[in-house]
């Protein structure tokens, strides 16, 4: 069987077409360099960290919040005094409330808001209790609700705890 003519020259002028391009590319005025790059490159933000109540947060081992750049992370806030004693025990809606008035402490002090809030973690030891008083959020969101994720927890971090929300925010310059 004879190989029709169409396919000689395809096969012919493939390999002709490929090495003329890359020949093309070989011509090309050379890829920017390193210090090129690194100096168009957006420089590195130093993490900004902030602590509600530093002899706490010191003694069981974790930082309120931190901001990189236009990004805020907010550790898990809970019902708690100055002293790191639980408030309102056995009160879910009383220590949702409390936990909002910490989260907008935390967020005033980098200059947010919660219309800046784009993720909301809530975890309940009580979720058909919780689904009752959720409705407080919508004085909380007033434009748009965060993305989240609701979780029924066992337990919490202090005896007597039934919430704890953390959150992330996001504020373009």
């Amino acid at each position: 069987m004879k190989t029709p003519n169409v396919i000689k020259q395809v096969f012919v002028t493939f390999p002709v077409v490929a090495l003329l391009l890359a020949t093309q590319a070989c011509n090309q005025p050379a890829a920017e360099t390193k210090a090129e790059v690194a100096k168009a490159a957006p420089a590195k933000e130093a993490p900004e960290y902030f602590m509600l109540r530093p002899e706490v947060e010191k003694q069981y081992g974790y930082t309120h919040a931190v901001k990189i750049g236009d990004d805020l992370k907010i550790s898990g806030a809970v019902s708690m005094d100055e002293k790191g004693n639980l408030v309102a025990a056995g009160n879910l809606e009383q220590q949702m409330k409390n936990c909002y008035s910490d989260l907008e402490k935390v967020l005033k002090h980098y200059g947010y808001t919660f219309d800046d809030v784009v993720a909301e973690n809530i975890y309940t030891t009580n979720m058909a209790e919780f689904i009752k008083v959720a409705g407080y959020r919508n004085s909380i969101y007033k434009k748009q609700f965060p993305t989240g994720t609701w979780l029924e927890v066992k337990g919490l971090a202090l005896p007597g705890q039934l919430i704890e929300i953390d959150m992330e925010a996001h504020k373009s310059k």
